[in-house]
């Protein structure tokens, strides 16, 4: 059984006992969260497709961590104008245990 769920704009194949890190959600570590816009679930059998999302299903996950992603290093540089920039970004992200899908 699995369950295409959109949390945040972005859309997640998620199954029960699965791990999955999504961007920063505001929720503390031990916390549980209920993603209410299913898009679409499949068992052995049979397959729903919500147009846009499915109606009375919900997917229910355990927040286990938050942290911060590698260092992306971002480099300007226009040649004979001695222009030279340089920045790094560190994505922060929370990392999800799906429990429940129902």
């Amino acid at each position: 059984m699995f369950a295409v769920v959109e949390i945040q704009g972005k859309q997640y194949k998620l199954s029960p006992k699965d791990t999955v890190t999504v961007d920063k959600l505001p929720n503390k570590v031990g916390d549980k969260v209920n993603f209410d816009k299913v898009l679409l679930i499949s068992n052995d059998k049979k397959t729903d497709i919500g147009t846009p999302a499915l109606d009375g299903h919900s997917v229910e996950a355990k927040v286990l961590e938050h942290g911060r992603g590698d260092k992306v290093t971002v480099f300007k540089k226009k040649r004979r104008k001695d222009y030279k920039v340089k920045r790094g970004h560190r994505q922060e992200y929370t990392t999800l245990q799906i429990e429940k899908i129902s």
